[in-house]
């Protein structure tokens, strides 16, 4: 029967994956053409609980799924191939690895003994992800194996994991199955329960157990003047929270870009310029302990005032164990959301209010940023206020590597309201951007911005194909200051290895690119356009791009003007 059934069971446990994938939280499943992969196509195909997404590059569709996943924060499954189709997903799988993100790869993959000889589109899949996933190889369907088996095996992998989990499939041929049906009623009686339920096969107590302060410990750690830092949070651990600790203690809460709190008129948004202000300078050194909501913070001027004080405390709060702390320093680490840690029984520090000093010169430097950039010449730090200024806690702000996310971490205005924000900081990486920003957007259907480079968008250019089927608002802003001017900020040895080496200008729009995808698209060289061409891309439904024309050195030179004027003031 196996072998005059192959197709009919390769497609059965197919079935049963996707079927137990969805009973474990899973909601949508990303899924590339290939024919290996077809006993996973077809059962995806046919599960009603599944949400599908499909897209011609492998690539591309892992950072979607990324995407998926970080705004639905749920996990979420990708079908493949097999070949370089599955090699394609490395980017998106370190990603997820290093920022807690629950991916799930299924790649279709050749029988055993089609490995290592030359069989057409067969390598060696196993591990292929190394440390960035956890490996689950099955073998080729069998019916000598129990479908229990295959289900505990999928519940223990994917069970209270929060990082990739990759499901190495092995089929044999044929692949696809004929009608009617084969008769698998004998071989399904040892999980005939789970059939007539909707729960997992196994089922895993949450992870949920952790030591937390007792109400003495946190008395005594909040003597003294203490800071509180906002680093990278999800806005599914309500960040809020944070600002009312802060009003609790009577300690200033500085923020980073990916906080969630960067634009609170309760925070201390303009950090990393406050570190180059001489008088904050001051008042921040008086500070004795501290206290880290999550890691992965983008100012290098917050990182090294971390690490050059001596505390007398230092906590970090975390969702899971992790070093994230790339100075090393002792501290006491609590695993907790930052909400259930902002509502212990926190009393008022001994030294509330010690910073309030620090609020006044935040402001100053907020009218600074109006007087410097709002009203000055058109860039694009001037363009990333004015989305920022537009945000409400509706909808979603995606922003880019390199010098669009450090631009909204220094210069981001202070708003009443202000969106969810969302990046890729775990490998930094500028590949990927566009895909997993159209996720984000997919994912709840809010209103979505995302604020991206020249450079980066090349390298995601095929993604406008996933992007068109964006159904909400879905502005893709393009800074294009021809080329990685990011590299103006580093300390190259001369001008020419600069031109020639880093910047690499390439001298391309993006018009006719987003014509090939069907895009409506607008260019725009000053504040007025830009406004204007902005409010209207947010009232459609529907992806828009729009490609901001800037100098090559004018954000780096704003830069450099803005740092002076701060330490002058």
């Amino acid at each position: 029967m196996q072998t005059e059934h192959t197709a009919e069971l390769n497609l059965l446990w197919g079935t049963l994956i996707l079927e137990e994938l969805a009973r474990l939280g899973v909601k949508h499943v990303c899924m590339a053409p290939g024919s290996r992969s077809t006993p996973l196509t077809l059962a995806a195909a046919k599960q009603a609980s599944l949400q599908q997404h499909l897209h011609f590059d492998e690539r591309g569709l892992g950072f979607m799924a990324l995407g998926l996943a970080k705004a639905s924060a749920a996990p979420v499954a990708i079908i493949t191939t097999s070949g370089t189709a599955v090699a394609n997903l490395y980017p998106a799988i370190i990603e997820a690895w290093l920022t807690q993100v629950p991916l799930i790869v299924l790649s279709g993959d050749r029988p055993p003994e089609l490995i290592d000889c030359g069989a057409n589109q067969a390598i060696s899949q196993p591990a292929i992800f190394a440390q960035y996933a956890k490996p689950l190889n099955l073998p080729t369907p069998a019916l000598n194996i129990s479908p229990a088996a295959l289900l505990s095996s999928i519940d223990d992998a994917v069970s209270n994991h929060t990082q990739p989990v990759h499901i190495n499939c092995m089929y044999r041929e044929p692949l696809y199955p004929a009608e009617p049906q084969a008769d698998f009623s004998q071989y399904l009686k040892p999980v005939a329960h789970w059939l007539q339920d909707s729960a997992p096969y196994i089922q895993y107590a949450a992870n949920t157990a952790s030591q937390l302060p007792t109400a003495d410990a946190l008395a005594r750690f909040v003597h003294g003047k203490g800071v509180i830092v906002a680093a990278t949070l999800p806005p599914e651990h309500d960040p809020q929270q944070l600002i009312a600790l802060s009003i609790k203690l009577g300690w200033p809460i500085v923020t980073d870009a990916q906080s969630q709190l960067r634009q609170s008129n309760a925070a201390i948004g303009n950090i990393d310029q406050l570190l180059l202000h001489p008088k904050s300078q001051a008042i921040l050194a008086q500070a004795e302990k501290v206290l880290v909501f999550g890691g992965r913070i983008l100012s290098k001027r917050l990182i090294s005032y971390l690490n050059e004080k001596q505390w007398k405390d230092y906590w970090q709060v975390l969702p899971q164990q992790q070093r994230l702390d790339p100075s090393h320093k002792a501290k006491q680490q609590w695993i907790a959301k930052a909400d259930t840690f902002s509502q212990l029984p926190w009393p008022r520090s001994s030294e509330a209010q010690w910073a309030l000093a620090l609020t006044q010169h935040n402001a100053a430097l907020e009218t600074l940023f109006q007087q410097q950039i709002d009203h000055a010449d058109f860039g694009e730090a001037q363009a990333i206020r004015a989305i920022a200024q537009r945000q409400t806690s509706a909808q979603q702000l995606f922003i880019g590597n390199s010098l669009p996310v450090r631009l909204f971490d220094m210069y981001a205005p202070i708003t009443a309201d202000y969106a969810n924000i969302f990046t890729n900081r775990g490998a930094s990486g500028i590949d990927g951007l566009l895909a997993t920003a159209a996720g984000v957007a997919i994912a709840d259907k809010k209103p979505t911005t995302l604020i991206i480079g020249d450079i980066s968008q090349l390298h995601d250019l095929n993604s406008l194909a996933i992007a068109r089927t964006v159904s909400s608002s879905f502005v893709i802003v393009i800074l294009n200051n021809d080329g990685g001017n990011i590299f103006n900020l580093l300390p190259v040895p001369n001008e020419q290895l600069r031109t020639d080496y880093y910047r690499l200008s390439h001298g391309l729009e993006f018009g006719f690119g987003a014509a090939m995808f069907g895009l409506a698209y607008n260019q725009v060289d000053n504040l007025d356009d830009f406004i204007e061409s902005y409010e209207y891309a947010m009232t459609y439904a529907g992806p828009s791009v729009i490609e901001v024309s800037v100098a090559q050195n004018q954000a780096s030179d704003q830069i450099a003007a803005i740092a002076t004027w701060v330490k002058q003031s």
